[in-house]
């Protein structure tokens, strides 16, 4: 059997990345694969609502709940994201650094730009004056 290139899968535990409507940006799980193009999603401990949802409007994560059951209720779901701190894992994520990066970048009116840009400058300069000091 050869090595899939895929290592995010739609099944049931993943944890996923909404993009659109009133809970876009949230993470929800997974509970129950309905067809070929949608999901019923849960995130207990996000707010969103239980609802059928479509993969075109999901992001697959690497994070994953293990042994849950299909169809499982919100109940379990929240008690599964406790004992796992999934919540939590995705907080401290990479990838949820760089989106609250980027947001916080957006929210920048001209000022706030310029100020990043001679921050930006001044650290650029301390990095040049080390990496050519003279050899003694």
């Amino acid at each position: 059997m050869t090595d899939s290139n895929f290592s995010r899968f739609v099944e049931v535990g993943r944890v996923v990345l909404l993009k659109t409507g009133p809970s876009a940006g949230k993470i929800a799980v997974i509970s129950e694969i309905i067809d070929h193009n949608r999901a019923i999603i849960d995130g207990p401990l996000t707010g969103v609502p239980r609802q059928p949802f479509s993969y075109k409007n999901l992001v697959l994560t690497p994070l994953k709940l293990a042994k849950l059951p299909r169809g499982a209720g919100s109940g379990v779901i929240r008690k599964q994201l406790e004992k796992e701190a999934i919540v939590d894992k995705w907080e401290k994520s990479q990838w949820t650094q760089k989106r609250l990066a980027l947001e916080r970048r957006r929210a920048l009116n001209d000022f706030g730009r310029f100020q990043v840009m001679l921050a930006k400058k001044q650290r650029r300069d301390v990095v040049r004056k080390i990496l050519h000091k003279p050899k003694a």
